[in-house]
């Protein structure tokens, strides 16, 4: 098993193509497969392929240092992907399948040469919204908000909200295992999904059927779900439903004077088995960038009961008792409110953090991770302490902190969140800062015995830990690899070290 410690040497490194087409022939096949109508060959679409979010500060100032896709595919049905990965597979083209385009972790950079972008969005058809079955099937285009605001029209919701809601689609948000801000009341997307259509490397369309439940040996839809486009390119996903009742909407906000403290509160709340839809703790520094000086230095709980009425009733009246244990203050509901309604990202406010980011060469990033109740605590201490003392760079940073967002009945997750001034050229930016503060909170993640990722995927930048996160399970996750992408066409570098 790999040291904790370990680094992916080869993160990011371009590799050498093992296609036996040139890029003209690539071109060539895919338009004849597809039409020129739906193969881009723009260079400037192509470059902005070629990266994801991870990459964000160096793609704004127009640098894109990694092999640039042959070309981007957009497929309309689930026979023109299976058409496009024959091909590939075929001819061992590197595959990179992408959606809404949101990943934040390199899973969409194009690592090989001349790599083929799939792209999904034109699946962008809800198929059925199934008011009796309380289920709703969408292509893998549809974005999330787009079937949210559809099936809200019919008094329902998919209880779905991740930060890039507006932007996020169907296919991306499986792939990745997303989860949402409401997760602790309707789980991640993995609880979510009741079945899915899929196609593999070799052509092969695999449809698993919508049914509540089945012990029809291992539950295969979890060979698709968090797969990062390294497995297969889902097409079609099918959702669970749920009443839409915001009028019973209970927000409750308090000040407690540290990390662990907010943590038992939370354990208490959990394990007793009430599910707040919303329940948060930011450390001080964290409550600070969104609250300001109106934390007074201390860490907020954040909650909101929903639901029938008589639920979110109780449940709101078990938080309040849980934090009367505990020395607090009230912190203003408005505030929250507001707070919960700015929380998603659309393009623009994508557009004015680039703009901040060329203005005042500054931007923040996140690693989220997850452990049990019992190291938990430990964790947060260990990364603030390490990044405080050991991160080379650590006069540049400007913010520090974390926040839990999503509890379970054994433990929580944290996500770090760290603020920077870039002192460095744009091309530095990553190895400089990203990548040593990234690595520092995986490991001591790892070493108390947690995940090193809760939601947002390994994708190209923490593969180097993938068999230390797996230990003597990674022969499972492997062999899924030798038996669906035997030519290694998909996402190369994803999940499995390059």
């Amino acid at each position: 098993m790999s040291s904790t410690t370990a680094t992916p040497e080869k993160t990011g490194q371009a590799l050498v193509s093992r296609s036996d087409l040139d890029r003209g022939a690539i071109r060539k096949g895919l338009i004849d497969l597809v039409g020129a109508g739906r193969v881009c060959t723009d260079e400037a679409a192509l470059r902005a392929a070629s990266v994801d979010r991870f990459k964000k500060y160096m793609a704004v100032n127009g640098i894109f240092n990694g092999p640039i896709p042959a070309a981007i595919v957009s497929v309309t049905s689930a026979a023109d992907a299976a058409a496009v990965l024959a091909f590939a597979n075929e001819h061992r083209i590197n595959i990179v399948p992408r959606t809404g385009a949101t990943a934040t972790e390199g899973g969409l950079e194009t690592i090989v040469p001349d790599t083929i972008v799939l792209d999904g969005s034109a699946m962008n058809q809800i198929i059925a919204i199934d008011e009796t079955n309380m289920t709703a099937t969408a292509q893998c285009g549809v974005p999330l908000q787009v079937l949210e605001d559809e099936t809200r029209k019919h008094g329902l919701t998919t209880g779905h909200s991740p930060q890039s809601k507006p932007l996020a689609q169907l296919g991306g948000l499986t792939a990745t295992r997303s989860i949402g801000q409401f997760s602790t009341l309707y789980g991640g997307i993995e609880e979510m999904v009741v079945g899915l259509e899929a196609v593999f490397p070799d052509g092969t369309i695999s449809r698993i059927k919508n049914v509540p439940r089945r012990a029809a040996g291992p539950d295969i839809r979890h060979i698709v779900i968090g797969n990062e486009g390294a497995l297969c390119f889902i097409t079609e996903v099918t959702v669970k439903l749920y009443r839409y009742r915001p009028e019973n909407d209970i927000y409750q906000g308090y000040l407690v004077g540290d990390m662990d403290t907010g943590l038992a509160i939370i354990r208490e709340i959990i394990t007793d088995g009430f599910r707040p839809s919303v329940c948060r703790l930011y450390s001080e520094e964290d409550a600070w960038q969104h609250f300001g000086n109106r934390c007074q230095n201390q860490c907020l709980l954040a909650f909101v009961s929903e639901g029938p009425a008589g639920i979110a009733k109780a449940t709101a009246a078990a938080i309040e008792q849980a934090v009367a244990k505990h020395p607090h203050r009230l912190f203003d509901i408005e505030l929250i409110k507001h707070w919960f309604s700015h929380l998603n990202w659309g393009q623009a406010e994508i557009d004015g953090e680039q703009q901040q980011m060329l203005s005042e060469h500054h931007l923040g990033y996140t690693t989220e991770i997850s452990a049990n109740w019992s190291d938990i605590g430990a964790i947060y201490r260990s990364v603030m302490s390490r990044i405080r003392t050991e991160f080379p760079r650590i006069a540049d940073v400007t913010m520090l902190g974390a926040h839990s967002s999503h509890s379970y009945q054994t433990g929580t997750n944290l996500y770090f969140v760290y603020d920077y001034d870039i002192r460095c050229a744009p091309e530095q930016e990553i190895t400089e800062y990203h990548i040593p503060l990234n690595a520092i909170i995986v490991e001591e993640a790892l070493r108390h015995g947690g995940s090193m990722v809760h939601h947002h995927g390994i994708g190209k930048y923490r593969t180097g830990w993938t068999e230390c996160e797996h230990g003597s399970a990674y022969y499972m996750l492997r062999k899924l690899k030798e038996a669906f992408d035997p030519n290694d066409i998909m996402n190369h570098g994803t999940i499995f070290k390059a």
